[in-house]
């Protein structure tokens, strides 16, 4: 018990350092952002509803935070810098953050070309195509150099890589299309890594959860700067980046374990975590299809709009979806150590819910 409040007082230190970094380095990537003219201009594409022109690099502000804390904890495990009973704490692990230390690379680097992608397409405003395909490479490199891919509980290692490949493009597309209001894709997805990160503990699964800590703990500093009204968007470099990091985590961790329940249905917890940027990316898609316009083509039928639609203002709007995503997340949660039956049950009200 003493071990696990001491991990628990890990992930809780790594969530606070991500936010206070975020919170530091967010104001500096706006002041860069109004030198550089990386401005977000209303009048850019139609269906944008923000009445000025917005810095950009928001997307660069996360990253950077994240990436500051993962490299200052790994220098200080490695020096031994860490405050004694931490230290101690991750001593036995130390080999096997030394052997996943090659994949990690290979992660980082997926991360850091996925928000370089993103940022070409803020300045640039790339063409369905190559962004797709540029897409598609940052999968490639977090899938067979990363090591992040299903198993899916086949024989045919293949389904799996390509499952998982589909899972990293679903996801960086699913988030960039969320990104329509103030707060809303970086509070969903924050609130998404929080669950993460709690799964993985439970499991025991200490690095996915670390890294969903970070990460929630990154998002929550910038949502700080980027809610109604936003002092800066993150782009879609920083939908990107929290897409990635969304498929990234959610590959990482195990959710099936014997010992803990008899339904494999609890593999399906990443879906209900992720639901609602997923349900709303469906829904946007048929939508379009249906008025003959191309899914890639931003408008206003997101669930966010239509809440507005329905009376709410935008920022209750926000709230509204984020209060709708905690909902769902802690609804199923349970089906971690739930039976066959009420992992049925859990579903159903899910799907019910949407």
């Amino acid at each position: 018990m003493h071990i696990m409040l001491n991990w628990y007082l890990l992930y809780f230190l790594i969530f606070l350092a991500g936010m206070v970094a975020a919170l530091v380095l967010t104001p500096c990537f706006r002041k860069l952002a109004i030198r550089c003219d990386l401005m977000d201009r209303p009048r850019s594409e139609r269906h944008k509803g923000h009445g000025n022109a917005t810095p950009l690099l928001g997307g660069a502000a996360l990253f950077a935070a994240w990436l500051l804390v993962l490299t200052a904890a790994g220098a200080g495990i490695c020096a031994g810098l860490l405050p004694a009973p931490f230290q101690a704490l991750l001593r036995p692990h130390i080999p096997g953050m030394a052997a996943v230390t090659p994949r990690l690379i290979f992660v980082v680097l997926g991360a850091m070309l996925a928000v370089l992608l993103g940022l070409w397409d803020d300045v640039r405003s790339m063409k369905a195509g190559p962004k797709f395909l540029g897409q598609f490479a940052v999968a490639l490199i977090a899938v067979l150099l990363g090591g992040a891919r299903f198993s899916l509980f086949c024989p045919w290692e293949w389904l799996g890589t390509a499952a998982s490949i589909f899972w990293y493009m679903l996801l960086m597309n699913a988030i960039n299309f969320f990104d329509n209001m103030d707060g809303l894709a970086v509070g969903t997805i924050t609130i998404a890594m929080v669950f993460f990160a709690v799964t993985g503990a439970i499991n025991g699964q200490y690095f996915a959860a670390s890294l969903a800590a970070l990460t929630a703990g990154a998002g929550a500093g910038f949502w700080f700067y980027n809610r109604p009204p936003a002092m800066l968007f993150m782009g879609d470099s920083g939908s990107l980046f929290l897409g990635y990091m969304a498929a990234t985590v959610s590959v990482f961790i195990t959710y099936f374990r014997p010992e803990n329940t008899s339904s494999q249905l609890s593999v399906l917890l990443p879906l209900f975590i992720l639901a609602v940027p997923l349900f709303d990316t469906a829904a946007v898609v048929v939508i379009r299809t249906l008025n003959r316009k191309p899914f890639w083509i931003g408008d206003h039928n997101h669930i966010s709009h239509r809440f507005v639609r329905m009376g709410l203002s935008r920022p209750g709007a926000v709230r509204m979806v984020h209060l709708l995503a905690v909902i769902i997340s802690l609804g199923t949660l349970p089906l971690l150590w739930s039976d066959l039956r009420t992992a049925a049950v859990m579903a159903g009200q899910m799907v019910l819910l949407l």
